[in-house]
Order: structure tokens, then C-alpha cells, then sequence
């Protein structure tokens, strides 16, 4: 297993983008993937990463940054929108895993950034608790009127930031794991065509400054 107590949140942000790389140029490795390494997690996981992201089915954490079972610690809801059980999972996974970097992930054609557009701009309303979701990326999709932008990949990018924003606000735990250097956020948002994620945001990250 990844041995995150020897990881900095550097080291385990360039695990993950060199996954990332190899996924793109079409040349994954499938590490962790094998009956070795499922009965090696039985009793124990050591993930070196907690990933916070969409739902959408096209954006499988393991796949895109070629990992296995074990690697990361998976949390994920339509637009990465969050409540306290999400803030929890977080926690979760950065206090008692001591996983030393968490990462939200935004996409383009993000269905939940598209629909609080509509409402926004539309009046167009939802039923259910899709309305929930649509009313937790509003915030994200006024201050990107509010700073200019119309285009869908720069409105994805600041509910991306956004939502890095949040997380540390809320949840104190993590803000003093950031404040400690044992832990970095980073915001990447990931591009369905060529399957490239980038960086949008970065706390307590040298490799991943943007």
C-alpha cells in the first residue's frame, strides 16, 4: 500500500496528476488492481487522497487518475454540491485515514451547473431535491455573473474554487490539517473530451500553484 505517512501533500498531489497523465496519453498501468492487493486492504486501507466530486458517470476516480483499490478515498454528489455528511466523509478521510490531500473535482457539461444556470437565468425550476442541489451551486453561479464571466468552462471553474472555498471554511479539521502543511486542497476541473484535469485551485500545494 501507499504508505501516506511518508507522503507530503505535494508528493501525493504528483501521484495523482501522474495518473491523471498516463489516463490521457491512452497508457494506464491499473496498479492496485489485482487479488494481492484486495486481500493486502481486508483489514486496512491507507488511501493517499480524498477525492470530492461530481456524480456524473463519466467521472470514475479511479479510472481517470489510474488508480486502484485502496488509493483514494471517493466522496461524491451532483455538482460536488455539500452537506454535513459530506463535510463528515471529508473529515473522515483526513483525521482518521490521514489521507494528506483532498481533491474537488469539477467537469464540463456539469448537468447540476447547467440547470441553476437556467434557473438563474430562466426562472426554470426544478422538482424534488434536485431544487436542494440547484439552490447549493447558485451562490457559485452568481459570483461568476457577478465577476463577468458567460462561458461554461470559466462558470465551472468558480464553482470549482468555490466549493474549495467552503470546504475549508466549514470544516475546521481540515482548515488546520491546510494551516499545519499536512494536508493541501486542490480544485481540478476535468475536461470529458480529452480526459485532462487541471488545476483551478490550490491551498498548501507548491506543485499545484496556480
Amino acid at each position: 500500500m501507499t504508505d501516506t505517512a511518508n507522503l507530503t501533500p505535494d508528493d501525493a498531489f504528483e501521484l495523482l496528476l501522474a495518473g491523471n497523465q498516463r489516463f490521457v496519453a491512452g497508457t494506464p498501468e491499473h496498479p492496485n488492481q489485482d487479488a494481492e492487493r484486495r486481500a493486502a486492504l481486508a483489514a486496512v486501507q491507507q488511501p493517499f487522497a480524498v477525492l470530492f466530486g461530481c456524480s456524473d458517470s463519466r467521472l470514475a476516480a479511479e479510472i481517470i487518475f489510474d488508480r486502484g483499490l485502496g488509493d483514494l478515498f471517493v466522496v461524491r454528489t451532483a455538482g460536488h454540491v455539500m452537506g454535513p455528511e459530506v463535510l463528515g466523509s471529508i473529515e473522515y478521510g483526513v483525521g482518521v485515514l490521514g489521507c494528506p490531500l483532498v481533491v474537488v473535482l469539477g467537469h464540463d457539461a456539469c448537468g447540476a451547473v447547467a440547470a441553476t444556470r437556467s434557473a438563474v437565468e430562466d426562472g426554470a425550476t426544478a422538482d424534488g431535491y434536485v431544487r436542494d442541489v440547484i439552490e447549493r451551486v447558485t451562490p457559485s453561479v452568481l459570483a461568476a455573473r457577478a465577476a463577468g464571466l458567460t462561458d461554461n468552462g470559466e462558470i465551472i471553474a468558480e464553482h470549482t474554487r468555490n466549493t474549495v472555498d467552503l470546504l475549508l471554511d466549514r470544516s475546521r479539521v481540515l482548515a488546520d490539517q491546510v494551516a499545519a502543511g499536512r494536508t493541501g486542497v486542490v480544485g481540478l476541473t476535468y475536461s470529458l473530451a480529452d480526459g485532462s484535469a487541471r488545476v483551478v485551485a490550490a491551498r498548501g500545494l507548491k506543485a499545484a500553484e496556480v
